[in-house]
């Protein structure tokens, strides 16, 4: 199961390019809206709503505090809608991703529960990936020290002040746990390699021959 992160002002290419490179690779992508409000009763169509840097609307699977309900529930079973958030439990996860885009960024890196979870994919060794400004999020939460990366030019002093080995000339980084990418315009390969290393090189050359990438 992949977690993909989505705030206000994310970048629709580099969430939504990895988004089917890993389904087309039968992967479970679950979607989640960073900084909803929970109600009793809502419109999944406004609730789970979140607009790209480009005004594209996307509808979220889920709201990142409906993740943070069902882990930290001693008793999820009891939730009454515990079968519809069952897939969310950390134990079933084996990525996240975290989409670029500046504005969309700076809400991620603002939520404790995104970042939460990235100190638990950190310290459980769980795969995550970041593309554009996001390896800023890893670096400035300390995880990227001694770690090959790559980032928006204009996010690599993030990664230098917190101790990475920038990549400048490589677009696509992987090193341990961690893939990284440069920005928008490698949305596609930074997707690949994330099928990659979740499933595998055939995997991956076997839909990017698909998509006629090569």
């Amino acid at each position: 199961m992949v977690y993909v992160f989505l705030a206000d002002g994310f970048e629709e290419t580099e969430a939504v390019a990895p988004i089917d490179m890993l389904r087309r690779a039968g992967l479970e992508v679950i979607t989640i809206k960073v900084g909803g409000k929970l109600k009793p009763v809502i419109d999944i169509r406004i609730s789970n709503k979140v607009t790209s840097s480009h005004e594209i609307k996307m509808i979220a699977d889920y709201q990142d505090i409906e993740v943070d309900i069902i882990n930290k529930s001693k008793n999820p079973e009891k939730l009454d809608n515990f079968k519809e958030l069952g897939c969310l439990r950390l134990n079933k996860l084996e990525m996240i991703v975290l989409p670029g885009g500046a504005a969309g960024v700076e809400k991620l890196y603002d939520s404790e529960i995104v970042k939460n979870i990235i100190d638990y994919c950190a310290a459980n060794k769980i795969k995550i990936g970041a593309i554009c400004a996001a390896p800023s999020i890893l670096a400035r939460m300390g995880h990227l020290k001694n770690i090959k990366a790559a980032a928006h030019p204009s996010f690599r002093h993030y990664l230098a002040d917190g101790g990475a080995i920038l990549e400048e000339k490589i677009k696509v980084v992987t090193d341990g746990i961690f893939t990284t990418a440069a920005g928008a315009g490698v949305s596609i390969e930074f997707g690949l390699e994330l099928v990659r290393v979740l499933k595998g090189e055939a995997e991956a050359k076997k839909i990017g021959g698909q998509i006629l990438f090569y």
